[in-house]
């Protein structure tokens, strides 16, 4: 969770109790203050189940979710992968507004039951605002534009029809950057009519909504781009290895090790990959404990993508993106043979972009 997710329960949460007295005055102020916080934290949990609905039907769809991030804007499900056929994407995109409309439908339920029995009070109107705010959640996300979730549907359509996922993305792509740049433009015009506030949010909303769809159309673009290409042409073969005997004193000292790479692969007696030390966390142990052995400051290889040099190269960059150290061991027969870093792809991907269209892949 962003840290700025408690950011926005505390804005809520202020702003709701502030709003109470006005509409409903002669009320403790307890009561505004719980309904303004129960409000905020019920909106949070909205949010995540949103994303969660996401991530559970990604699962079982065979993408598997990386994390799920909530922050200021909202929500994100992190995917390792693409979604492997449009109706796949169909499913996973559309669950996360459905879920939305179904709670503020929900919320709205329990707002008309229990104004009918209790009447109009802080509770109720907290009913109604997170009905309220689950529907426009539900209707903003389904907007036909990337990254939204109608950005997706967008995509999933356009895939089905030219059968081409770079040119769906596109697509969705580019229409999510103009849906930025007009929310970008209301709030500009907001801001100079004196609705400071609200102008403020949109250009926010809309600068994020252009970011997000150039940043999925430049990795469409470089999907595209290494499609073809085995982890094997981007790796570095032959990587100098670290005993998991050695106390982090020796790995520090040893000539070998103080070589141009700042990690290195840690292998038992029989060279299998146990981790991945960073000489900049050696370097952090205190003198004292320098006798302590290497394993105790290294990445466990669970935590490490470990692919098979022939295996797709594209299929690597979501999980290396996510790695602690943003890279990968390369494992063939329980054997570390490479190593690939963002810099491996990097070089690949400047290799391959400097031949024509169709040339120059590497085979």
């Amino acid at each position: 969770m962003h840290w700025s997710v408690l950011f926005i329960v505390v804005v809520l949460a202020v702003g709701l109790a502030s709003r109470f007295p006005d509409v409903h005055p002669g009320r403790p102020p307890w009561q505004y203050w719980l309904s303004g916080i129960l409000g905020a934290v019920v909106f949070i949990l909205s949010l995540l189940a949103h994303e969660l609905s996401h991530a559970l039907v990604a699962r079982r769809n065979g993408v598997e979710v990386d994390d799920i991030t909530l922050w200021l804007l909202g929500g994100v499900a992190r995917l390792k992968s693409e979604a492997p056929t449009p109706a796949s994407e169909v499913r996973i995109a559309g669950v996360g507004p459905l879920v939305s409309l179904l709670l503020g439908v929900l919320f709205g339920a329990l707002a008309a039951l229990f104004g009918t029995l209790y009447g109009a009070g802080p509770a109720v109107e907290t009913l109604a605002w997170l009905a309220g705010i689950n529907i426009l959640l539900a209707v903003f996300n389904a907007l036909p534009a990337a990254p939204l979730d109608g950005g997706r549907l967008l995509r999933a359509l356009v895939w089905h029809k030219t059968g081409s996922p770079l040119r769906a993305t596109e697509v969705a792509t580019g229409a999510g950057r103009a849906l930025g740049w007009l929310l970008t433009g209301a709030g500009l015009y907001l801001v100079l009519t004196g609705a400071v506030f609200n102008g403020f949010w949109l250009v926010v909303v809309g600068w994020f909504i252009i970011a997000m769809a150039s940043a999925e159309g430049g990795q469409a673009k470089l999907r595209e781009l290494l499609s073809g290409v085995p982890v094997r042409h981007a790796m570095s073969p032959d990587p100098v290895t670290v005993p998991a005997s050695l106390t982090v004193a020796q790995f520090l000292t040893a000539p070998e090790f103080r070589y141009r790479h700042s990690a290195f692969p840690v292998v038992d007696e029989e060279q299998r990959p146990v981790g991945l030390v960073q000489v900049r966390t050696a370097a952090g142990v205190p003198d004292v404990e320098r006798d302590s052995p290497v394993t105790s400051v290294m990445i466990p290889v669970g935590d490490i993508p470990t692919p098979r040099p022939d295996d797709p190269l594209v299929h690597l960059l979501p999980a290396l993106d996510s790695s602690p150290a943003h890279r990968a061991l390369v494992v063939e027969n329980g054997r570390v043979v490479g190593v690939v870093t963002s810099s491996d792809i990097s070089r690949v991907t400047s290799w391959l972009a400097s031949f024509p269209a169709g040339r120059g892949r590497a085979s």
